[in-house]
């Protein structure tokens, strides 16, 4: 899901990159991380589960760049059909989202994904 350029360089303790995107139409937001395997970002993988997001997820890899990377995608249902998140869950749960990643310095920019992206 990420394209990692380098894991020379850290957003966070422990997280190299982070990105939080929905599949088209936008309304169920999934958080992709890639993390440092060696100092993973505890506090902030607790965080996600406390707030209710389950990791789906898990990939250890080498990085080109010889660095070793866990990628890690979580998602939340949600009550909408097809455990698809209502507006007001939506609102509620990116504001949570925002306030975690903020908290350890991380800004994040909701996308929806492109149809290409998405259904890889």
């Amino acid at each position: 899901m990420l394209f990692l350029k380098s894991t020379s360089t850290f957003k966070a303790p422990g997280i190299y990159e982070v990105d939080v995107a929905a599949k088209p139409p936008g309304k169920t937001f999934g958080i992709y991380m890639a993390t440092d395997p060696d100092n993973p970002p505890t506090a902030v993988l607790e965080a996600l589960a406390k707030l209710g997001f389950e990791n789906t997820h898990r990939q250890a890899y080498t990085h080109k760049d010889k660095g070793k990377v866990l990628d890690l995608h979580f998602q939340k249902p949600g009550t909408d059909l097809f455990q698809g998140w209502k507006n007001e869950e939506r609102e509620a749960w990116m504001a949570a989202i925002e306030q975690l990643f903020a908290g350890v310095g991380v800004q994040i920019a909701p996308r929806v994904m492109t149809l290409a992206e998405a259904y890889a």
